[in-house]
């Protein structure tokens, strides 16, 4: 992260605690000046609204979160908004980013969020090539024309160092976020998220995938966070988002033609065909072997600390390296345990 997108979002921030007055409420105006039987609590996203918030849409929709005396409401991201400055300002409860190194870098950066449990078990981050001139393995990289976006390079250069191969040996070339390179020749490797079932759709179905996740490098995918104010102030409605939050993903795991359902009513936009073959990949992400014993959003502090480890040896903090405590806690996963293992 660069010295002047630290600076904007300390811009953002600090204007955000202004004009709303929220600098002598350590952020928290919305929830306490609810009613007392009810809590809003708004969940700012890194992006538009799709298919990872399935089970929050089928909380809501079924009530899970009425019970919990919460109403929440889902803030698309995009673009041109820093969702993890908006949470940091106070002024939304809590967030989720699409990948766990934001989390880290904002950290490091001095940011006071914290991450309190994670959407997906194994990030679906992938490489994808052609059977013509296939890539089933980091060493295949060699000598290949790999595509990615300038924002995934960081990933990229951390598979090669993890697998030891010489950044030299690799012609990578920037793209967009269109697989079509890869179908025209122009380079021999593509990479994106396997859950989005709607762009892979043009490379067909004798593609190859190559997981981030299987070639050493483990991040985990739509972490849930929140200011260490908000964690420390109101553990009790965090902890009833979380319990709600499960419920809503379990019940999409065992009904999933309804869960797209109440998906595409909520946002008439998506088309249901796509979002339920991406709904039935997203849900091999969401539930893994951690789940079946520590219930749907756990995670694990010894891949948190691989992570971070990495990203140090990358040399991507450039103020300093975070601790494992200032970037994740497992306090409201212990406290909900019981209930999202049941769900």
């Amino acid at each position: 992260m660069s010295d002047l997108v630290n600076s904007q979002r300390r811009q953002i921030i600090k204007a955000s605690l202004l004009t709303g007055g929220l600098a002598a409420t350590g952020g928290l105006l919305s929830i306490e000046a609810q009613a007392a039987d009810k809590a809003t609590v708004n969940m700012q996203l890194g992006w538009l609204v799709g298919g990872n918030q399935v089970g929050e849409v089928v909380a809501k929709r079924m009530g899970y979160y009425d019970e919990e005396g919460i109403s929440l409401v889902i803030q698309p991201g995009g673009p041109n908004v820093d969702g993890v400055a908006v949470v940091a300002s106070g002024r939304h409860e809590l967030g989720q980013v699409s990948s766990s190194p934001s989390i880290m870098l904002a950290v490091s950066q001095g940011l006071p969020i914290r991450c309190f449990a994670v959407g997906a078990q194994r990030h679906p981050y992938s490489y994808f090539s052609l059977p013509k001139n296939p890539v089933r393995k980091p060493a295949d990289l060699v000598g290949k024309k790999v595509g990615v976006q300038s924002t995934a390079m960081i990933l990229l250069k951390a598979l090669l160092a993890q697998n030891k191969i010489n950044e030299k040996d690799v012609n990578v070339i920037p793209i967009g976020a269109d697989m079509m390179p890869l179908m025209t020749g122009q380079v021999d490797v593509v990479s994106g998220w396997l859950t989005n079932t709607t762009a892979l759709k043009v490379l067909g179905k004798d593609r190859i995938d190559m997981t981030l996740w299987d070639s050493g490098v483990r991040l985990y995918a739509l972490p849930y966070y929140a200011t260490v104010k908000t964690l420390q102030t109101q553990p009790r409605v965090l902890e009833g988002f979380l319990r709600a939050t499960s419920r809503g993903w379990h019940y999409a795991d065992a009904n999933r033609d309804q869960a797209t359902d109440m998906l595409v009513k909520e946002y008439p936009n998506l088309n249901r065909d796509d979002e339920r073959v991406a709904l039935d990949m997203m849900l091999r992400y969401s539930f893994g072997e951690l789940t079946r014993t520590q219930g749907w959003g756990a995670m694990d502090p010894a891949v948190w600390q691989e992570q971070i480890s990495m990203y140090s040896q990358l040399g991507q903090f450039t103020a300093s390296t975070p601790k494992l405590a200032d970037v994740m806690t497992l306090d409201l996963l212990k406290a909900t345990q019981a209930a999202r293992t049941k769900a």
